[in-house]
């Protein structure tokens, strides 16, 4: 039997408070299913909360007080627990989170402005941005993080039946900005095409010249589960943000709608981006440059 894994409440906020409901729920003499039970949540979600993982919602917190007659404690802290939470993202662990539920995902929908993200890109570009962001970092430790880049892009888009559905919109500009050699490029491009070409994703492009559009700065991941609300996680170069409250996750939800419908349609997209890898491996893309510019000048 595979051994209970425990709680270091010492850790964090968030785990000290998930240690006390594992012990008051153990003391109940309830499993995770009994607790949850009545509730709209799922004992996966509530496992999350006891591992310090993910926070406490105010309804779930008032329906476990009342399971387990706890007087409002859980209710109480709930939001003390989530300050904490987003206190400790500025740490380094911003993303940690990320990695820790996505697994579970039912849906990931992405938007990128700037980069490719880290699902789709191969190990050149992987490595090309972890440098510009860390340039003074010992070799050791961005090969690590090139790897673990690598690896979860092979879990999370592998062929079994478990993957996430994934949608990504991404602006026309990251087809056309050389940050790798002309070869490279066109195997970041094939490597985009060929996933898009195995279901692995559905492809939007957003082109260049859109006007106002929503979520014009930054990048944005939305991400949803089959027994818990939905979560988005916002990021910019060294810092990033989960937001799970319900009011600015349906916003953002509905902005990438919009953004959805003023991009390119997936089939659009695609040749669009064949296209792109196409220009790169002919080393026309220079020549694209200068078409746009041209078109811009009579803008």
């Amino acid at each position: 039997m595979v051994r209970r894994k425990d709680i270091d409440g010492s850790e964090s906020v968030p785990c000290f408070y998930g240690k006390e409901l594992r012990w008051k729920r153990e003391a109940a003499g309830l499993t995770l299913q009994q607790l949850v039970e009545g509730s709209f949540y799922g004992l996966s979600y509530l496992s999350e909360i006891e591992r310090g993982h993910r926070r406490m919602p105010r309804d779930l917190a008032e329906h476990v007080d009342r399971r387990l007659k706890t007087d409002g404690f859980f209710a109480r802290n709930c939001e003390d627990v989530r300050k904490a939470k987003r206190a400790g993202q500025d740490q380094g662990s911003y993303f940690k989170r990320i990695l820790e539920v996505e697994k579970d995902a039912e849906y990931i929908e992405e938007w990128c402005a700037t980069w490719i993200p880290g699902l789709l890109q191969t190990e050149a570009y992987a490595r090309a941005v972890v440098r510009a962001g860390h340039p003074l970092e010992p070799q050791a430790q961005s090969d690590a993080k090139v790897y673990e880049r690598l690896t979860r892009a092979g879990d999370l888009l592998s062929t079994g039946l478990r993957r996430p559905e994934y949608w990504v919109i991404l602006h026309e500009s990251l087809l056309r900005q050389p940050i790798l050699p002309s070869s490279e490029m066109a195997e970041q491009l094939n490597q985009i095409a060929e996933l898009a070409h195995q279901h692995r994703f559905t492809p939007q492009i957003l082109p260049w010249n859109s006007t106002a559009h929503p979520v014009m700065a930054g990048t944005v991941m939305s991400l949803g589960f089959p027994d818990a609300p939905p979560l988005v996680y916002t990021e910019s170069s060294y810092s990033g943000n989960t937001i799970e409250d319900p009011a600015p996750v349906k916003l953002y939800r509905r902005s990438y709608d919009r953004l959805r419908a003023a991009a390119l349609p997936p089939e659009e997209s695609l040749a669009l981006i064949e296209g792109a890898a196409e220009n790169f491996r002919n080393g026309k893309h220079q020549l694209w440059l200068e078409e746009r510019d041209l078109t811009q000048e009579r803008l």
